[in-house]
């Protein structure tokens, strides 16, 4: 659903005519959501990206349940609460080099922090209480959903888009149907949908249901739901980039009707802005198009909802330093990583402990060698709990903020916190998911920062797919 709107339909712009052009713009829903926003994340940059070049930019997509419009009332008439839910949720992240996509699945059980009163600018994540994934689009729609993702994650939103049960129908209609493989037997009472085990085409409602099943497949979790939908989106995005849509008018014409009747988005994602998108990624292999889910594990108080994983973490970093996944950061771009202010406090003026807290061997020495070549003494390393911290936490005794804020200037997304247990040491802690050192602003010296080839994520923690990969697979 959301790669479908937000490459494929943008691949196929450049070929329609104003006039048509014009009615399809005129089709979408524009909503502003900036009112609510609050305070934001700040932009994110790329050492990829010069000047006149795509700047980085992330979109947050959502599959709204509402039963208008589709014809049927097979799937119910409403939710419990009133209202749509918002059941598919996809974090959709363009890099700045234009040839590599992320699509992160956020799955709908999750229980994370939320703002408590979305439509309250001040009303935040860090305030706010814990509340089921997709129960933020039924109490505040697309601005608190946006407003959370950018609250748990530091990434900045550029757009976003709502797609309905309607838009997905017919947008699949207008493909004339889309391919999907599956290994076992579907028969789901609740979606009111069967299918033999193997390849099959399915219109538009199969289509629905297919994606929708859930609890009669596999083990009935929305996870193992989340993979079928991404191999889904991989089979839309593949037929809908070959040349057949392109060399039928009718077919394109419907499909981008379709799709634009069932938007709803920020007022900055016209037209234009998606034909820009269009134009930039034009040549992109579906190899680079990676899916993702956020790792996840049970929420102890319910074992029928899930929880994120530190190591998330991972998947955030890569988007707030626009490197993909299997290329770790190594930035060489002083940076003072989202620390306000100028740094008052020279790295040689400041001597740094380094807790190894992530299980994983080799992270601190690694670190402290980033940090010793920018003027910084290391005071010592140490093992902690694995597990105990996510992130990069950065610790100060009362009086040592100016010295902490120069350490945390080194590491993307770090806490500072104040301990009355440290002297003038400054004690940094590398948990689940840690982002490895960036050159800060006032260092010392001009050596080059070393290799860092160690992360703080297994790479077994995400599961990822390509929109290449075999649609059985």
């Amino acid at each position: 659903m959301g790669y479908s709107l937000l490459a494929t339909v943008s691949l196929t712009l450049t070929g329609v005519a104003s006039a048509t052009y014009l009615k399809l713009n005129a089709n979408i829903t524009r909503v502003d959501i900036t009112p609510v926003l609050g305070t934001r994340p700040p932009r994110p940059t790329s050492a990829a990206a010069s000047e006149g070049a795509p700047e980085p930019m992330t979109i947050v997509v959502m599959g709204s349940d509402t039963r208008q419009g589709i014809g049927t009332t097979e799937y119910g008439k409403d939710t419990v609460e009133g209202g749509a839910h918002s059941d598919t949720n996809l974090i959709v992240h363009f890099f700045a080099d234009r040839q590599h996509v992320l699509v992160v699945s956020i799955p709908r059980d999750s229980m994370t922090m939320a703002p408590k009163d979305c439509a309250d600018p001040k009303s935040t994540v860090k305030n706010g209480a814990v509340r089921q994934w997709n129960y933020n689009f039924n109490e505040g729609g697309p601005g608190c959903v946006v407003k959370t993702v950018e609250g748990l994650t530091g990434i900045f939103v550029d757009h976003f888009a709502v797609v309905d049960f309607r838009g997905f129908q017919d947008m699949v209609d207008a493909l004339g149907g889309v391919e999907v493989c599956t290994t076992s037997d579907i028969d789901d009472a609740d979606s009111q949908f069967t299918l033999a085990a193997g390849r099959h085409r399915l219109d538009g409602k199969q289509a629905l249901g297919y994606v929708r099943v859930r609890k009669t497949v596999s083990d009935g979790s929305d996870l193992n739901r989340i993979k079928r939908q991404q191999a889904f989106l991989s089979s839309v995005a593949q037929q809908a980039t070959s040349s057949k849509l392109l060399l039928r008018p009718d077919r394109l014409f419907g499909f981008l009707n379709a799709a634009t009747k069932s938007l709803t988005s920020d007022p900055g994602l016209t037209l234009p802005q998606m034909t820009a998108i269009a134009r930039s990624v034009r040549s992109i292999g579906m190899e680079n198009v990676e899916f993702v889910t956020v790792p996840t594990e049970v929420y102890a108080p319910d074992p029928n909802r899930v929880k994120w994983k530190a190591s998330a973490e991972t998947i955030w970093r890569a988007i707030r330093d626009d490197v993909p996944l299997d290329k770790p950061s190594s930035s060489t771009t002083p940076s003072s990583a989202g620390v306000a202010g100028k740094l008052t406090v020279r790295p040689d003026k400041i001597s740094v402990s380094i807790s190894n807290d992530s299980g994983v061997d080799g992270l601190a020495v690694q670190a402290g060698d980033a940090l010793r070549v920018q003027g910084f003494t290391i005071a010592g390393y140490a093992n902690g709990a694995a597990g105990g911290i996510d992130g990069v936490v950065v610790r100060y005794a009362p009086g040592r903020s100016e010295e902490a804020r120069t350490v945390a200037a080194a590491f993307p997304g770090a806490v500072l916190k104040v301990d009355k247990r440290l002297d003038k040491v400054i004690a940094v802690n590398l948990g689940v998911g840690a982002a490895n050192p960036v050159l800060v602003p006032n260092r010392v010296g001009t050596a080059p920062l070393p290799p860092m080839t160690i992360t703080a994520t297994a790479p077994d923690e995400i599961e990822r797919r390509t929109a290449a990969a075999d649609i059985c697979s």
